[in-house]
């Protein structure tokens, strides 16, 4: 997890301790997921993808509660069967679309499709971006290339476009039945 997310997150639940409690706790409590998750599952080769979704799903929610501005986030999910994959493989992708959309006018668009068919993963983000604002040649997305590389040697397909005004990453990897 991005220290500097973590930080601002903190931040923002003692703020809203005072006005909304049940709300701070339900956060905390997010908050407390995602670590737990970034620091135990994140070792692991593979992890259930249902379990990773979780993880995105808290990602999302808690980046809601801090922004001050518009965000519209889709994200369609289309699994009939659980697979495993490696830990933490979306996230970069999920703060990068929220730290280039953050920096637009007007309401922010994230829209994230994951569907798994018979044997391979589709995953698809697009965010709204200021021309040339995301980069290829950000650490993240090289962090990502490496992963795949390692995991699915000349087995996977990772395609990245700058369009105007969007920015769009999918990824098509093998995928592991859970048995």
């Amino acid at each position: 997890m991005n220290p500097h997310f973590f930080f601002n997150t903190l931040n923002n639940l003692y703020g809203l301790v005072g006005i909304d409690a049940k709300k701070a706790q339900k956060l905390i409590l997010k908050l407390s997921d995602m670590m737990r998750y970034s620091i135990y599952e994140g070792e692991r080769d593979f992890v259930a993808l249902k379990e990773e979704v979780d993880y995105l799903k808290n990602y999302i929610e808690l980046h809601r509660m801090r922004y001050h501005k518009e965000i519209n986030v889709q994200f369609k999910i289309q699994i009939e069967d659980d697979c495993s994959i490696m830990p933490l493989l979306f996230i970069i992708l999920l703060e990068n679309a929220f730290k280039h959309g953050a920096q637009i006018d007007g309401v922010v668009a994230v829209n994230i499709n994951l569907k798994v068919d018979e044997n391979t993963l589709n995953f698809t983000i697009e965010n709204s971006a200021k021309n040339n604002e995301n980069s290829k040649k950000g650490i993240g997305l090289e962090n990502i290339k490496k992963r795949l590389e390692m995991v699915h040697p000349k087995n996977h397909f990772l395609e990245i476009l700058q369009e105007e005004k969007k920015f769009r990453v999918n990824i098509k990897i093998p995928i592991k039945n859970e048995e």
